[in-house]
């Protein structure tokens, strides 16, 4: 078998096997193969696709590159969520606790903020202490003990999605479907978990900008996940606007606790609530949607999912006490309002814009090794709809570096559109497959 050959198969459209496609993937996790071939490998599937199968097939090899974390010893339904990245997305801290109080185990890998989107890691260590490294005990400790642990993805898992996706990065290859299929389900299904829900984000400040787009990655999430006789659930999500009204690292973290409280936006509220109900149904804990979605409601309103997030915080290092009086909390040096200068019904904040300015303070990153700062981001005052009026305060910006406050402020009023008449909000939840 020569790996050439199998370029010329799929450049000409034809299908690989199993058997081929272990060949590739082994041979450059292993440097038999170069990067000039996978190039080229990864150029013919973004141009001839790959069918569910041969993605799936693609999966497997993946995973079978390098570590799986074996969790066959923790008694009960093991199932997780991932989020395809977005504005202001703090549902995995929220949704993680929730399920766990509902009865299902959670093992958590999650990543970091890079470019305009947040990361789940950086979020969990802007709270004082808190460790994402757990080892492989702990973490198996933390999901007997707790139901849910929250930790960073090893170096030794999937080692062969780390190498395509830093050559699809500069091979202009990043958007292959399949591609995207297999870098995530790989990861998700080295992780332990039996079932997943998948939010699919959509619009500006998503990776996938348009409906159908979004659309056919979740299709080629549930049919691949099939494929490998896993349970899996895609929802289809609304990012074209932030989500809740918190940006930022330590920010998103006081949203958390609210909505915890059951005081969140509404907006946050409902889709966290989908999808962890949709967890609720592939495990098993409720018949049907609504059954679960009242489970979940009540788990938020009697305080067991605010129990369950103190109980893993302490378990990771965290200093709940910070989370018990946020006046303790990390505080941005400068809050700076930005103020109106339109009249009119809000129409749109541009997610993506919003996710730029926070990066621009420090919440996210412009490169990998890029420091964060916990304490920096947006707090909005003023949402979709709402009536405004010249001089009154549109947000907050907490920053550290007076320095980029200019740019940040000429960033932000780009992303506000108004309009004559008020719009009401639109739904979260756009489609669900």
């Amino acid at each position: 078998m020569r790996a050439v050959d199998l370029i010329m198969k799929k450049r000409d459209g034809q299908v690989l096997n199993r058997e081929e496609i272990d060949f590739l993937i082994t041979g450059y996790a292993t440097g038999k193969i170069p990067d000039y071939q996978i190039s080229s490998l990864a150029m013919a599937v973004f141009f001839k696709g790959m069918t569910f199968e041969e993605t799936g097939f693609l999966t497997r090899a993946m995973i079978n590159s390098g570590d799986t974390i074996d969790l066959s010893d923790i008694e009960g339904v093991l199932i997780d969520k991932h989020s395809t990245g977005g504005v202001g997305d703090k549902v995995s801290l929220i949704l993680a606790p929730l399920a766990a109080a509902c009865g299902l185990k959670v093992p958590m890998m999650s990543g970091r903020a890079l470019g305009h989107t947040g990361g789940t890691l950086d979020k969990l260590e802007s709270i004082p202490g808190y460790r994402t490294n757990l080892s492989l005990a702990e973490f198996k400790e933390a999901l007997e003990k707790i139901g849910f642990a929250m930790i960073g993805q090893s170096e030794s898992v999937v080692p062969a999605d780390r190498k395509l996706y830093a050559l699809r990065d500069v091979t202009a290859t990043v958007e292959s479907i399949p591609l995207i299929t297999a870098s995530i389900m790989s990861k998700k299904f080295a992780e332990g978990a039996e079932s997943f829900v998948f939010d699919v984000k959509c619009g500006s400040g998503a990776f996938m900008k348009t409906l159908e787009q979004a659309e056919g990655l979740a299709l080629s999430l549930v049919e691949t996940g099939r494929s490998l006789n896993r349970k899996i659930k895609a929802v289809i999500s609304d990012m074209d606007q932030p989500l809740g009204l918190m940006i930022g690292n330590f920010p998103e973290v006081r949203e958390v606790v609210s909505s915890l409280h059951n005081q969140g936006p509404g907006d946050l509220m409902d889709l966290t609530i989908r999808l962890t109900a949709w967890m609720v149904v592939l495990g098993g804990l409720a018949a049907d949607i609504f059954t679960a979605e009242k489970l979940c409601r009540e788990k938020i309103t009697d305080g067991s999912a605010w129990k369950k997030f103190l109980e893993n915080v302490e378990y990771q290092g965290g200093d709940i006490e910070v989370l018990l009086n946020l006046e303790r909390a990390p505080r941005a040096q400068h809050i700076i309002p930005l103020k109106a200068e339109n009249q009119g019904f809000l129409k749109r904040i541009d997610a993506f814009k919003m996710g730029l300015a926070s990066g621009m303070l420090g919440a996210a990153r412009s490169r990998k090794e890029d420091p964060v700062f916990p304490a920096v981001g947006i707090e909005l005052l003023k949402v979709q709809g709402d009536a405004v009026k010249p001089g009154e305060e549109l947000c907050l910006i907490h920053g550290e570096d007076l320095s980029k406050i200019d740019e940040v402020k000429k960033l932000l009023k780009d992303s506000y559109s108004f309009n004559e008449e008020p719009l009401p909000p639109g739904e979260r939840v756009l489609k669900e497959l």
